[in-house]
């Protein structure tokens, strides 16, 4: 019998989960081969469609960041180019699994080998693909997880990790994966505990393992010491989360009398509805990704006002800070980004919607509709230069004239930039323009380091706390104090109570979380004074 072992990754979703360890397991039933190469592709085609009636089926259960990663995978099965490039292969003599395989692994080999963080997000997506494929032409469902296991694979899709019941208990390690990875992302919006990262170390099936997400650490085999430390430090978060839900309603105020506001980051209208307004100080971002993809294709006006208006009803008077359009990066969108070869440093943000102003007025539009029912503020992503900020608040002075030349009830909405290109951090004075700012922690902290967020391989390198990071944070702060720029950070960094302190030690004093990570960091500001900070 082996002792303990003490795997070490990175954390992508806080919590804590004990377990038994479940090792991924591929392979199912042979596939019979046909007789003719038409059969073999009929057999391709029904396989497709298939996977896609899944795929649909799904989309039907969820919402926001999880729709739009299903109605990715649907549109990718609905092109046909994969389906096109197999039969090619099957006209050799190829079976279709095999013709399969080789289209889409080649597919899935160019996304990871880029340096393209984007495409590395979207491999996971590619492999999901293929697999629930090569299921359907098998007639074998994918390989399930049991309930209350702490799960370990090389990656994981998104649909099989929507399909699992996570309410059972149970976590998620994954010896690639990425922090930012979309399974990252709905691993966190569920509490499901998950680390990334862990390397290609032996790990022996059904042994007994403690997985804490927020060390980024898995025991395997643990001794009786490490099960009681373990215990008390999952004893400790749970009582610690029990009594900050319990004044989550009360306003986040410091040991020496400082009240910080604690607004609510939401990437879909539908997260209000599990959102007590009286929990938050209004909403410090709202992104308008949701809208624009998929079958959805681009918005019309009329539709995001519908959005826009939910909210702000939702909010009863209190801010309600909403992003234009961030496509780009790594959140393409199929009509409207444009393919680059670092789309990081590329058109994406306001630079693309400055592009676009047939879709970039629509949304100004809407906005201006949108404002007189709520108090409205309206924020420009990736912002790097002074112009930009001129050019798109001359746009909505444009469609403010034509609404009232056609009496259309409007009004004008506060216009204010994200901060998170070192151009804007180092001379905040130069965007004077802006009538607010809101730090976007990880951007900024990516091209400050160099270091994308999405590498596993640089996660020591992506840390907000890094000095210069710090000082960049600090340096806007300090000039929006003095000059009455309101200034916030929205970034993953203010949903982390850990972080609480360095960023009110960095002068801050509005800060928006994720939904579940209100109560925690409402109570680490509680116990926060000035000059005990850390560091």
């Amino acid at each position: 019998m082996t002792g303990p072992a003490r795997i070490s990754g990175q954390g992508a979703s806080a919590g804590f989960a004990r377990g038994p360890v479940h090792l991924a397991r591929r392979g199912g039933r042979s596939y019979i081969a046909k007789s003719t190469p038409e059969q073999e592709l009929q057999a391709l085609h029904l396989a497709v469609e298939t996977a896609a009636t899944v795929i649909a089926s799904a989309m039907g259960q969820v919402s926001g960041d999880a729709a739009d990663i299903l109605e990715f995978q649907l549109a990718m099965l609905e092109d046909g180019s994969f389906t096109e490039a197999a039969a090619g292969i099957i006209s050799s003599g190829a079976t279709a699994p095999v013709a399969w395989t080789v289209v889409l692994d080649a597919e899935i080999a160019g996304y990871q080998a880029s340096e393209d963080a984007s495409f590395a997000a979207r491999s996971a997506d590619l492999a999901d693909i293929r697999d629930n494929v090569l299921s359907a032409l098998s007639g074998d469902s994918a390989a399930t997880i049991p309930p209350g296991v702490i799960h370990v694979d090389e990656d994981i899709a998104p649909t099989r990790f929507l399909a699992h019941d996570w309410s059972t208990g149970g976590g998620l390690v994954l010896r690639r994966g990425s922090v930012a990875s979309h399974v990252a992302m709905l691993a966190r919006a569920r509490g499901v505990p998950m680390i990334v990262g862990i390397g290609d170390g032996a790990i022996a099936d059904a042994a007994e393992a403690l997985l804490d997400g927020q060390a980024g650490e898995l025991l395997v085999s643990p001794d009786p010491v490490q099960i009681a430390a373990f215990n008390d430090r999952r004893s400790l978060s749970q009582a610690l989360q029990r009594d900050a839900d319990a004044v989550a309603s009360d306003p986040a105020v410091t040991r020496d009398g400082e009240t910080v506001a604690v607004l609510v980051n939401i990437a879909d209208p539908d997260d209000v509805d599990r959102i007590p307004i009286v929990h938050v100080d209004g909403v410090g971002l709202m992104r308008t990704e949701f809208l624009f993809g998929g079958e959805r294709g681009l918005p019309d006006e009329d539709t995001q006002l519908a959005a826009y208006r939910k909210v702000l009803a939702w909010a009863e008077g209190k801010p309600v800070t909403i992003r234009t359009l961030d496509a780009g990066g790594d959140k393409p969108v199929a009509g409207y980004t444009i393919p680059e070869d670092n789309p990081f440093l590329g058109m994406r943000g306001i630079r693309l919607s400055l592009a676009r102003p047939e879709v970039f007025r629509v949304q100004i539009r809407a906005l201006l509709r949108a404002a007189p029912y709520g108090a409205l503020k309206v924020m420009l992503p990736m912002v790097s230069i002074p112009g930009e900020i001129a050019q798109a608040q001359a746009m909505f002075a444009e469609e403010a004239a034509d609404l009232a030349g056609a009496g259309v009830i409007h009004r004008m909405p506060e216009i204010g930039i994200m901060v998170e290109v070192p151009s804007v951090a180092v001379t905040p004075d130069r965007f004077a323009g802006a009538a607010f700012f809101s730090i976007g922690s990880n951007d900024l902290t990516q091209y400050v380091l160099a270091a994308s967020r999405d590498n596993t391989r640089l996660g020591a390198l992506g840390s907000i706390d890094d000095p210069a990071v710090l000082r960049l944070i600090a340096n806007v702060t300090r000039f929006g104090a003095e000059n009455g720029v309101e200034t916030s950070l929205c970034g993953d960094a203010a949903s982390d109570p850990e972080m609480t302190s360095v960023l009110l030690g960095a002068g801050l004093r509005r800060l928006s979380v994720a939904p579940a990570r209100v109560a925690v960091v409402k109570a680490a500001v509680r116990r926060f004074v000035r000059g005990e900070q850390p560091g």
